[in-house]
Parts: structure tokens; sequence; C-alpha cells
């Protein structure tokens, strides 16, 4: 009966052991998954590059600097241009 119990003892500690390998490997894969979309990935076969989170944010922060016509920035300015236009004019204009 000793023996019986050891060896029910021994398999519930080796499944519990089991059940936390397993816990800990899914949290390695998700931090490994988090390190690769923070650095990005080179380019593989069939798969494009992802650029990190460092390269994407300064991808943006470019948009938001004049440079001349292509950026956010420089729509944005020439929206405000026409708008105040259209403004000055309506401002101007006899009411109808």
């Amino acid at each position: 009966m000793t023996e019986i119990l050891a060896v029910a003892v021994a398999l519930a500690t080796l499944a519990a052991g089991a059940a936390v390998v397993t816990k800990l490997f899914a949290l390695i894969k998700r931090v490994h998954d988090w390190l690769d979309d923070w650095q990005g990935e080179p380019a593989r076969a069939g798969v494009p590059a992802r650029p990190g989170v460092m390269a994407r944010l300064e991808a943006i922060e470019a948009q938001l600097k004049p440079n001349g016509g292509s950026t956010a920035r420089d729509a944005v300015d020439r929206v405000e241009r026409v708008v105040n236009r259209v403004e000055r004019v309506l401002a101007e204009s006899p009411e109808v």
C-alpha cells in the first residue's frame, strides 16, 4: 500500500510540474513575441520585414514636422490656409 501511495504522489508531483512547465513556456513565448514586436524583425522568406517600435515612432514623428509638402503636417497647414481664405472671403462678402 505504501508503494502505491508513493507512486500516486510521484505521478501527482509530475503532473503538477508539467503544468507549471507548460505555463512557464507559454509565458516565455509571450515575452519573446513582445520583444520581437518591440525590436522588429528582419525579412525572411515570404514575410516582409517589420520595423520595431522605435523605428515606427520615428516615422510618425517625421510626419509631424513640415518638409515642404509631403508630410501630414504640411497637409494640415494647407487645409488651414484654405479654411482661413474661405473665412476671409465669407467675412468680406455681403450676407445672403
